[in-house]
C-alpha cells in the first residue's frame, strides 16, 4: 500500500470528483459502528491569499466558497474542506481521511483512489503545459 502524507491525501480528496468520493466513503462505512460529526457539513467562505512572484509579497485575491466538516470515524478524528457547496462530498472526504488514519479495512481503497487522483492531476498539468509550450518566448542575450 502506498502511504501518502496526510496533507497530500487531504488535498487529493478535496480535488476528487464527488460521485466516486461518496461511493468510496460508503465503502469506508461498511462494518463501522458509527460516524460522529464534530462539525456538521457547512458552507462558508475563506480568503484566497496568493504570493506575488517578483517581490514575494502576499495579497488577498478573493473570497472562495467552501464546504467543510469534521468527523470521528473508527475512533479517528478527521476533517475536510472542498471548494464549492457540496456538503455530501466534504463529509465523504472527512470519512475517507479518517478511514486511512484508523487503518480501517477500506484504507487501501482510499489510498489507491488518491494515487489515481494524483496521476490524473499530473496528466492534466502535462496536457496544459503541452498546450502552452508553443507560446513560450525564449529571450537571448544580445552582445
Amino acid at each position: 500500500m502506498i502511504v501518502l502524507a496526510r496533507n497530500r491525501r487531504i488535498e487529493l480528496l478535496a480535488a476528487m470528483p464527488s460521485e466516486p468520493l461518496i461511493a468510496l466513503a460508503e465503502r469506508c462505512l461498511d462494518g463501522a459502528t458509527s460516524v460522529k460529526a464534530i462539525k456538521t457539513p457547512e458552507v462558508g467562505t475563506v480568503m484566497l491569499t496568493v504570493v506575488e512572484p517578483v517581490e514575494r509579497t502576499r495579497f488577498h485575491l478573493a473570497e472562495v466558497l467552501v464546504s467543510r466538516c469534521e468527523v470521528v470515524h473508527r475512533d479517528q478524528r478527521a476533517w475536510a474542506m472542498r471548494m464549492g457547496d457540496d456538503r455530501e462530498a466534504v463529509l465523504a472526504a472527512a470519512i475517507c481521511d479518517a478511514e486511512v488514519e484508523a487503518r480501517g479495512p477500506a484504507a487501501s481503497l482510499v489510498e489507491a483512489a488518491c494515487s489515481g487522483q494524483e496521476a490524473h492531476a499530473a496528466k492534466a498539468r502535462a496536457a496544459e503545459w503541452a498546450e502552452l509550450e508553443p507560446t513560450v518566448v525564449n529571450f537571448q542575450e544580445m552582445d
